[in-house]
């Protein structure tokens, strides 16, 4: 299972170099986790950028992956992680989703380059580096 993080999903959407060296390293839509927290920072960003017809969309394609909804366990996880790790609260959430359900994360975000259980790809990177494993 592959969380795939907001910042992959956008690169991925826009069709950026980054977005095009991830292709390969996106799952198959039955083993994608999509927290909801996600689903809200997708549709926030794709109803500002692409508008409300394209939030929809890519919105449906998410619900046909694997939802995952913040309940209290992923939430008082989180709530350590921001602690511990000093993340912010979404990106807290985004870990402990992925930890939750024993997927890794795919992201570009720098923040988790080198958290165990992260796939990373930097803007500049030409393949995702990834991370120990989670234990």
């Amino acid at each position: 299972m592959r969380l795939v993080d907001t910042s992959a999903w956008i690169e991925w959407l826009v069709g950026s170099s980054t977005g095009e060296r991830l292709g390969p390293a996106l799952p198959e839509q039955t083993a994608w986790l999509a927290p909801t927290i996600v689903q809200l920072e997708l549709a926030k960003w794709l109803t500002r950028e692409a508008g409300e017809e394209r939030a929809d969309q890519v919105i449906g394609f998410s619900q046909l992956c694997v939802v995952a909804p913040l309940d209290t366990e992923i939430a008082l996880s989180a709530a350590e992680i921001c602690g511990r790790l000093r993340l912010a609260t979404a990106d807290a959430i985004v870990y402990a989703t992925a930890l939750k359900y024993g997927a890794d994360l795919l992201t570009c975000d720098a923040h988790f380059d080198g958290l165990p259980g992260v796939v990373y790809l930097a803007k500049s990177d030409p393949q995702p580096r990834r991370g120990p494993p989670p234990g």
